[in-house]
């Protein structure tokens, strides 16, 4: 039976918005973790049958199909093509679900997957100055919640999506902001005991930056309780329980067991099962919960077979709601902290958490993995790998 395995992620530490990385240009941020992939692998990347990228808001910078432009940046020959992908969060999960899909398929020996997003350079939602996104049909359809006065601008939005399903799963203030201060508990202990050094990709723009710099140390939910709502004056969603606006890039590399042999590659885990799936676009985040209900069926595992979860962090309720949902436990999820800790570049970080997965699992030795993304529009994306025996 066909099989696609991943012999090297990667990732560039996470910036801040007007940070570090403030200065890169999104097509050379792409080109650095291309780079970083044919050097730590040592394939020609003339092999390379496609590079399958995702980015989310694909205007200005981030504009011309910058997932062809990247390799080129990178300095990758010509012959090798590009594409870019937007299921927004989840662009670059999409991109792994795919670059395997086409593994499996026979048709790709060997593919590139990732993403990347400046959020500093190409603001979050930059194309609503040129049009009204959703269309009147969509907005017709949903027409009493948008109109309610709960949607700013009478738009879908994913902030009161966070309130309503802290609401529908009362999840207290309190609650939200002991697990936002847990994600940067948990960030801090994985930067310092060198978790992520084996992952992270120069970024020469950037000299000097190695370590995801969204971190605040000591933070505690009596320190995040001053913190004043963002979507609603008496709710419970704030910036501290909320993914941060961030830059970077991600990558991996995905072939079949018999090309990593002749390339000279270790496997580090296989493609098991993955799942995408679509919920309510109001709440829009709930999306993990059926995702994770149809990859477990399609892997014929329980919740208990996995030994590491990685589900994105972009509101407090979304992993938390997500929890009480599985019972899965709490010690498994999200082990390194999440995207409240250290950032949500959204088109890489499908991939970002995919990169954090796969090192977590050769370095504790864990057989599977699942990560799960919400994202806008309801949808989400379910995967889980398996670590190939040997691969530490």
């Amino acid at each position: 039976m066909p099989e696609a395995v991943v012999c090297e992620a990667v990732r560039t530490p996470i910036g801040k918005r007007n940070g570090s990385l403030a200065e890169v240009h999104p097509v050379d941020l792409s080109a650095a973790v291309l780079d970083a992939l044919a050097q730590r692998t040592g394939i020609d990347p003339g092999v390379v049958d496609d590079v399958v990228w995702g980015c989310v808001n694909q205007v200005g910078d981030q504009a011309a199909q910058i997932g062809r432009y990247a390799l080129l940046a990178a300095g990758w020959p010509e012959t090798v093509p590009g594409v870019t992908l937007n299921r927004a969060c989840g662009s670059s999960q999409s991109a792994f679900d795919f670059a395997a899909g086409m593994v499996l398929a026979g048709q790709y020996d060997v593919v590139v997957a990732g993403g990347v997003e400046s959020m500093t350079r190409v603001p979050l939602g930059a194309g609503r100055d040129l049009g009204r996104p959703y269309g009147p049909l969509v907005r017709e359809r949903y027409r009493a919640d948008l109109t309610s006065g709960e949607f700013p601008n009478a738009d879908f939005n994913q902030g009161v999506g966070a309130e309503r399903i802290a609401r529908d799963w009362k999840l207290s203030r309190t609650e939200l902001d002991e697990y936002a201060a847990r994600s940067h508990e948990l960030a801090a202990a994985a930067i310092d005991s060198g978790a992520f050094d084996r992952q992270l990709a120069a970024v020469p723009g950037a000299p000097g930056f190695d370590a995801d710099e969204g971190l605040r140390r000591g933070t505690t939910a009596g320190t995040l309780a001053g913190l004043t709502p963002s979507f609603a004056a008496d709710g419970v969603i704030h910036a501290g329980n909320s993914s941060q606006i961030s830059d970077g890039a991600s990558a991996v590399l995905v072939t079949t067991p018999q090309r990593a042999r002749e390339l000279g590659l270790t496997p580090i885990v296989r493609y098991h099962s993955g799942a995408v799936s679509g919920a309510d676009p109001l709440r829009m985040l709930t999306g993990p919960i059926p995702a994770t209900r149809k990859v477990l069926g399609r892997a014929g595992l329980g919740v208990a077979d996995i030994g590491a979860f990685e589900v994105n962090e972009a509101f407090a309720p979304v992993p938390l709601a997500w929890q009480a949902e599985f019972g899965a436990d709490p010690a498994r999820l999200n082990p390194l902290g999440g995207a409240i800790a250290v950032g949500h570049p959204l088109g890489a970080s499908g991939t970002v958490l995919l990169t954090r997965l796969v090192h977590h699992m050769r370095d504790r030795g864990i057989r599977y993995g699942l990560q799960t993304m919400c994202e806008g529009g309801g949808t989400a994306n379910a995967t889980i790998v398996e670590l190939v025996e040997g691969s530490g």
